[in-house]
């Protein structure tokens, strides 16, 4: 009897099915593109290129996920997007150490996920739900902060337009989110995006202005110029790239349990990972972040009853058809920014949320992880509270204390490792609540991840 996971759907069935994962994922990859075009103030030609680039990276790593290629892809329904909390520390790197420095990081990230896959049960125990929810707070709380930015503008202080535009926008996001059921719920970032820019134009508070060009295109090598590798620049991402294992672990064997496969974290997990460290490589030479596997699509598959790997891999097709429809990417490439400064407000407080959710199942209520949780966001929000703090340090140390992110996680791995050693009277057990301990695993960050 074929597995669900394996079932060939027939073709009048596939595309309806395999549309439903595009519009439950695509405001992922659009939202991203339009943070990082505002961010970096990238013309409407770059920004509609970059989308490009994403949206056919989505829809060659769903691809690769679902079908599988040697040892890339773990053969199960998965959908890859550019990850949220990725993106984030993308831009901070693009914001500090400019664009160029960025792209050469998402390489080394790409590279160093690949180098510790043999050492994955190791690395993995070091983090735990505590670690990672640190982690993830920073940094929601570090990109709230640049989306405001968004609103405001260079100067700082917002105009009464653009205030009223990025309300607009979330409002509309918070009533879709509200009023809407099932995969149409899922594209209420691209609702709000939709509605502030209809707003903008109507009462000419904005401008909507595509760029030029019709046709297919195909997306634009090396954006910022020849990527450049700096690894203390690169350790926010370097940190995440490592992060990622737990969660592609609970991921994993959420969606094998999904989809009607005993789950195989030690053959699987590998794979999920090697596939993401690929298509991030080649994200990283046109410019994106890094690109995640995303679970976000499992609830589709709930919600259908389908759990075929080959209605991903169809709506992976449809992706990669989508990123070189020039006229797609061109028409969504004028959105005004203060819009996207809403959309983003909301992208990245529900990032917030996420690690607010992870912390608290953590126990907390134990002393020894209160205090972990309590001296690690003390560290990390440090530089984001007295950004001059670390300025008469080394240039090395106001890279690494200087990042929240990367501050806060250490000291959280670190303190974590300190505090359970002394518990169990070694350094390599008792890491509860990881991946690889036995009867539990981390429940999966599929909507951290892709920022949704």
């Amino acid at each position: 009897m074929t597995s669900p996971v394996d079932e060939r759907v027939p073709p009048r069935r596939l595309a309806p099915l395999a549309l439903q994962h595009v519009l439950a994922m695509v405001a992922a990859p659009v939202s991203t593109v339009f943070l990082t075009a505002a961010t970096l103030h990238l013309p409407a030609a770059r920004t509609a290129s970059l989308l490009s680039a994403v949206l056919v990276l989505c829809g060659a790593g769903s691809l690769l996920q679902s079908l599988g290629v040697w040892k890339f892809g773990a053969r199960l329904p998965f959908v890859m997007l550019p990850g949220g909390a990725a993106a984030a520390l993308f831009l901070q790197i693009a914001r500090d150490h400019g664009p160029a420095v960025a792209s050469g990081s998402v390489l080394l990230a790409a590279a160093l996920l690949l180098a510790v896959l043999p050492l994955y049960a190791r690395v993995v125990r070091l983090f735990p739900p505590l670690v990672m929810g640190v982690t993830v707070l920073l940094i929601g709380i570090s990109m709230v902060k640049v989306a405001a930015q968004l609103v405001t503008g260079p100067g700082g202080t917002a105009a009464p337009g653009a205030m009223l535009l990025a309300a607009v926008t979330v409002a509309a996001t918070v009533l879709a989110h509200l009023l809407l059921r099932g995969v149409w719920r899922r594209t209420a970032v691209l609702i709000g995006m939709a509605m502030g820019t209809l707003v903008a134009v109507g009462t000419g508070l904005g401008a909507f202005t595509p760029a030029a060009g019709s046709g297919f295109s195909v997306p634009a090598l090396f954006p910022y110029g020849t990527p450049r590798f700096d690894p203390l620049a690169a350790l926010p991402l370097l940190v995440f790239s490592l992060t990622t294992l737990a969660e592609i672990t609970g991921q994993t064997v959420l969606n094998s349990e999904t989809a009607g496969r005993v789950p195989d974290p030690g053959r699987d997990v590998p794979r999920v990972a090697r596939a993401d460290a690929l298509v991030s490589l080649v994200g990283g030479l046109f410019g994106t972040s890094l690109m995640v596997t995303s679970s976000e699509n499992i609830g589709i598959g709930r919600l259908t009853g389908v759990r075929s790997r080959y209605v991903t891999a169809a709506a992976g097709a449809l992706l990669v058809v989508a990123g070189l429809l020039s006229p797609l990417s061109r028409l969504v490439a004028g959105l005004p920014s203060a819009v996207v400064g809403g959309s983003a407000l909301v992208v990245y407080a529900v990032i917030v949320v996420m690690g607010v959710e992870m912390l608290a199942r953590a126990e907390l209520a134990e002393r020894s992880n209160s205090l972990v949780a309590a001296l690690a966001l003390a560290v990390g929000l440090l530089p984001l509270l007295a950004p001059a703090l670390y300025d008469g340090f080394p240039g090395w140390v106001r890279t690494v204390a200087g990042s929240g992110v990367v501050a806060g996680t250490l000291a959280a791995v670190l303190l974590h490792a300190l505090f359970t050693s002394e518990r169990s009277g070694t350094s390599t057990k008792g890491f509860p609540g990881t991946a690889v301990d036995a009867g539990t695993r981390p429940e999966p960050a599929a909507r951290r991840r892709g920022a949704t």
